[in-house]
């Protein structure tokens, strides 16, 4: 087997393996290049256990007493040792900042409620609200045209 890499800062990025037939190594290999450096888990913790988080089912990650959680399904909450900025940077384009203190999974709101004094709530699939702020939800209804 060949190995080549070539680093040129000018041209398209691309990754080409001649083999001779798909293997499972070969399958892992596509899997790492199409992921693109964004992770598919992330490590939960209750009193009692430590848990593999798909980050697809998480609904959000909220801030409270300066400790974050993650909200996973059924409204389930996981103790998550990362800052909401490093989370921010490392999730895939679905998560949006709903407020200084959270971040939520677009795909798992289910509406936006809004109330009586003109602030906008999140509503996502286990029942689970978070307040949007205005600046962010300006921000969402310009990126998805609410």
């Amino acid at each position: 087997m060949i190995f080549k890499l070539n680093i040129d800062r000018d041209c398209r990025e691309e990754v080409i393996a001649n083999v001779h037939e798909r293997t499972p190594l070969i399958n892992e290999i596509e899997r790492l290049v199409l992921q693109d450096g964004t992770p598919d888990q992330i490590t939960g913790y209750t009193e009692d256990e430590i848990v593999m988080l798909d980050i697809r089912e998480i609904e959000c990650f909220t801030v409270e007493d300066e400790k974050t959680y993650a909200v996973y399904k059924k409204g389930k909450r996981y103790l998550i040792r990362k800052r909401l900025y490093e989370l921010e940077e490392m999730l895939p384009g679905d998560f949006v900042k709903l407020s200084k203190s959270a971040i939520a999974n677009r795909s798992k709101i289910v509406k936006f409620k809004v109330q009586l004094s003109g602030a906008v709530d999140a509503v996502f699939e286990s029942g689970n609200v978070e307040c949007i702020s205005r600046r962010c939800f300006a921000e969402l209804k310009r990126r998805y045209g609410l």
